[in-house]
C-alpha cells in the first residue's frame, strides 16, 4: 500500500511537470511588435523602418537582409 501511494504522489508530480513545461511560464522574450534595438528604433522614429522578413517568389517568409543591410540615407 505503501508504495503505490508513493507511485501515484510521484506520478502526479510528473503529471504536474509535463503540464506546465507544455504551457510555459514565461512570456515572450522578444515581441513582435517591438523594435529589437536602438538603431531599429532610430530607424522608425525617423521613418526609414525596415522590415526584418519578406516573401520570394515562392510564398515563403525569408530575412529581409538585402533592404536591411543597405546604407541608411543622410539628412543634413
Amino acid at each position: 500500500m505503501l508504495h503505490e501511494a508513493a507511485g501515484r504522489g510521484i506520478g502526479l508530480i510528473l503529471l504536474v511537470g509535463f503540464v506546465l513545461l507544455g504551457v510555459g511560464c514565461a512570456k515572450q522574450l522578444f515581441p513582435e511588435d517591438l523594435p529589437r534595438s536602438q538603431y531599429e528604433r532610430y530607424s522608425q522614429l525617423r521613418g526609414d523602418y525596415r522590415p526584418m522578413s519578406e516573401r520570394n517568389a515562392y510564398g515563403i517568409e525569408k530575412p529581409a537582409l538585402r533592404d536591411r543591410l543597405r546604407p541608411l540615407e543622410r539628412t543634413n
